[in-house]
């Protein structure tokens, strides 16, 4: 049986709400595990069994080097990917046709839909095959085909969408050889950060979550799933989302 307490994670993308949330609480639910934070620009927490490191999204060599510092000792158990984004200076989602721009598909699809893809390529061949190994990307509920009623978000819908498709290629190849494995995308809801905050005006009350509910809650899903759910999409109260 698997001893939980000395497991091998890598969460990337450790420096953003979500990110820092989720591994505070991997830190305390995993008192002898090793926790390898990777973030762009600045550290992760400071927190006990985490070891930061500066990883350089745009360089595919450096996510390569990551995956295999977080391997160096010993096979890798669960990787969090948390990075992604909605909105920069100059970037908005649209809200109509009018607004699209090939600047704007190129960037959020550079962000949430290849790099990590180029993560999955480099951290999946490092999962545990002996035993339960998850790898879960922060995806969004937006990027469901069949669940859009309000259309908009051209790109980021698009970025999303597309990112669901690479969770279930992967999930089909790896599982082929690594039959322990679970490779899911997960929705955290919409969190109070800087990702969410132009839009927070128009969430309903109760639906804006802090990002230690948020990353409780997804831990939760997590622990729950089993190699049968892999290449699905799950929300943060545990129900599945259709593509």
């Amino acid at each position: 049986m698997q001893d939980n307490t000395k497991l091998n994670i890598a969460v990337i993308g450790a420096s953003g709400a979500i990110g820092i949330a989720l591994i505070k609480q991997l830190s305390a639910l995993y008192a002898g595990a090793t926790i390898h934070a990777f973030s762009r620009n600045e550290l992760g927490p400071n927190v006990k069994n985490t070891i930061n490191y500066v990883i350089d999204y745009a360089n595919e060599a450096s996510i390569e080097e990551a995956a295999s510092i977080a391997s160096k000792e010993a096979v890798i158990d669960m990787v969090i990917v948390a990075t992604g984004v909605l909105h920069v200076d100059g970037i908005m989602p649209e809200k109509a046709l009018r607004e699209l721009s090939a600047e704007k598909f190129r960037y959020l699809f550079e962000v949430n839909t290849i790099l990590p893809a180029l993560i999955a390529k480099y951290f999946l061949p490092k999962l545990n095959r002996d035993n339960r190994a998850v790898f879960a990307v922060l995806s969004a509920r937006v990027g469901s085909i069949s669940d859009n009623q309000l259309g908009g978000w051209y790109a980021y819908r698009a970025s999303k969408a597309a990112l669901n498709m690479i969770i279930k290629n992967a999930a089909i190849e790896i599982g082929r050889r690594n039959k322990k494995s679970i490779i899911v995308g997960l929705h955290p809801g919409t969190v109070d950060s800087n990702l969410s905050k132009p839009f927070q005006g128009n969430v309903p009350d109760g639906k804006l979550f802090k990002a230690d509910f948020s990353a409780n809650n997804l831990l939760k899903v997590l622990e729950n799933l089993t190699p049968e759910h892999s290449g699905r999409c799950f929300a943060w109260d545990g129900q599945e989302i259709e593509p």
